[in-house]
């Protein structure tokens, strides 16, 4: 008989990956070794004569560093807020909240501008806490 399970993606194992490095690339540890490398480089300075080729180490690590980062915290950033989205959206559906709201992420700006003015006026209307007082200050 043949496994039946399905074979994991080459996405879902940039998940997994995204997901590790996060939590370990996130940690005290990892600043803790990032700043004891810099403190090798700049101990290494006067070994090199402070020269361009040792400054070019520095730069291009730190480059490379960053731009792989960034994917890895927007992969773990995208996957965060879908979850939450997908959160609220279940907590809008279930409760008396219109579901209007539900899904609202992919809303056009237009739908967001008049949902926003819809609770501005709403706000005005409706909060005593908001309205002025006689000098024309609002009251917290």
């Amino acid at each position: 008989m043949a496994d039946q399970r399905p074979t994991k993606r080459l996405a879902d194992h940039f998940r997994d990956f995204a997901s590790w490095s996060s939590a370990k690339l996130g940690s005290h540890w990892a600043f803790l070794s990032a700043a004891g490398l810099v403190l090798v480089w700049l101990l290494t300075g006067p070994l090199f004569h402070f020269s361009d080729s040792w400054q070019l180490v520095i730069n291009t690590g730190t480059t490379v560093v960053t731009f792989m980062m960034v994917f890895l915290i927007q992969s773990t950033q995208n996957r965060d807020a879908q979850a939450l989205h997908l959160k609220l959206d279940e907590l809008i559906r279930s409760s008396k909240a219109r579901n209007i709201f539900a899904g609202l992420e992919t809303a056009s700006e237009a739908e967001l501008v008049a949902l926003k003015e819809e609770f501005r006026k709403l706000r005005e209307r409706g909060s005593p806490e908001r309205r002025s007082n006689s000098a024309g200050v609002p009251r917290r």
